[in-house]
């Protein structure tokens, strides 16, 4: 928690007290259904929550943004931003069952009100969002292809909607076809912590 606290000093008791209680809430339930690493549990505030919240260094939501996060997992960025973002609406979904029902029991018992969960494959979505959010899901252009029929064209934002992606690794040749429309960003730029050296918030804009 106190990395949470460390880069994002202003949020609410309430939110305090929702972050705080991932730890035990994933920990429970990784123990029955696989959605993190065992060994990874231990940097859940390090490699999940904070790495997800790395969208918010980017991009302040305005209220009333929806927001669909693809391939969420166990949650992730999805449920760390949903509590950052109160007045964002949020739909996470996933093709695989146990991993969205983990999300959902864990956004339930922090009383989540702003999110939504669907079991399915992202190109059955067919609603229309300000930004799709993921994390490392697939390669770049094969995920635009998926998701460039969901963003509206109605902008409520400083910055254009379109896509926000948190990888690792060397993504030239991801990006080759985007350079005119896309920008990566080193985390290292926002977080401190040796993790982030590699990790990169790509924007796409569609």
């Amino acid at each position: 928690m106190d990395t949470i606290l460390k880069y994002f000093p202003n949020i609410s008791d309430k939110q305090k007290e929702q972050f705080a209680a991932l730890y035990d809430l994933y920990a429970d339930w990784n123990s029955k259904i696989n959605v993190i690493s065992r060994k990874d549990i231990e940097n859940l505030y390090t490699h999940h929550v904070l790495h997800s919240l790395a969208i918010a260094k980017l991009i302040q939501f305005t209220d009333g943004t929806r927001i669909i996060d693809v391939g969420t997992g166990g949650g992730f960025p999805g449920v760390p931003l949903a509590i950052l973002f109160p007045k964002c609406d949020f739909l996470l979904v996933d093709s695989i069952g146990k991993k969205i029902r983990v999300a959902t029991e864990v956004s339930d018992a922090i009383g989540l009100k702003n999110i939504q969960f669907r079991h399915c494959r992202a190109e059955e979505v067919k609603e229309k969002f300000d930004f799709v959010v993921s994390r490392a899901v697939m390669p770049l252009p094969d995920l635009v292809k998926i998701i460039r029929k969901n963003i509206s064209k109605e902008q409520h934002n400083a910055l254009p909607n379109g896509l926000i992606c948190l990888k690792g690794g060397n993504l030239e040749s991801e990006l080759h076809p985007f350079k005119k429309t896309a920008e990566a960003d080193d985390l290292s730029m926002f977080f401190e912590e040796e993790y982030f050296k590699e990790k990169k918030i790509v924007y796409v804009l569609i």
